[in-house]
């Protein structure tokens, strides 16, 4: 994956906003829309790997993902933020690669896999790090273990941090209709974790 844009180097202004990048990208600006590349692509494979569960289908929902967006830029009028919208094809690359396919591949939390959990160095408390990569590993599984229609609002909300206003508008639904997903999809993540060893 490719890396992402510095946060320090969006503070000091030196990189034009992502509404800006895609506004130039759809006047034609291959440039503008290399450098959306570079800074959303490991987001959004974060959000792709936790919605299919396998790493390679995940960067192959990706390329699919900055592919659509390429040939979307024309339908982007700027009344989303870039993120959100880049968010919602990425969502739907991810969802028609899980269509696809026939059988569920278990999530990877192999030492590789970006889903691990990394303790903090230097904590000094290994039984802590253990028991804390077990817990996200349980986490993990029981969402792996969700209909895709529960495991995206859980991904985007609670995974990836978004307001419950981004999620709707990624979602397309307004938010008492989140609210009730959420709810559905958290009860059902209670449910999941209770059979996962």
């Amino acid at each position: 994956m490719t890396e992402g844009v510095d946060a320090d180097e969006r503070a000091t202004g030196s990189v034009p906003d992502d509404s800006a990048l895609l506004m130039a990208a759809k006047e034609g600006d291959t440039s503008a829309f290399d450098s959306l590349v570079r800074t959303h692509t490991n987001r959004l494979y974060r959000v792709a790997l936790r919605i299919v569960d396998d790493p390679v289908e995940a960067e192959d929902a990706v390329q699919e993902a900055w592919v659509s967006a390429w040939r979307a830029l024309a339908t982007f009028r700027g009344d989303a933020a870039a993120s959100t919208w880049l968010y919602r094809v990425v969502t739907n690359a991810a969802l028609s690669q899980v269509r696809k396919r026939k059988p569920t591949v278990p999530l990877d939390l192999t030492e590789e896999s970006p889903l691990t959990a990394v303790s903090p160095e230097g904590t000094g408390d290994p039984e802590g790090a253990a028991l804390r990569e077990e817990e996200t590993r349980r986490v993990h599984t029981a969402i792996a273990r969700l209909e895709p229609s529960q495991r995206l609002p859980l991904v985007l909300r609670e995974l990836e941090g978004m307001s419950y206003e981004e999620v709707a508008e990624v979602l397309e639904v307004n938010i008492t209709a989140l609210r009730s997903r959420l709810h559905r999809a958290r009860l059902a993540l209670l449910t999941e974790l209770r059979e996962v060893p």
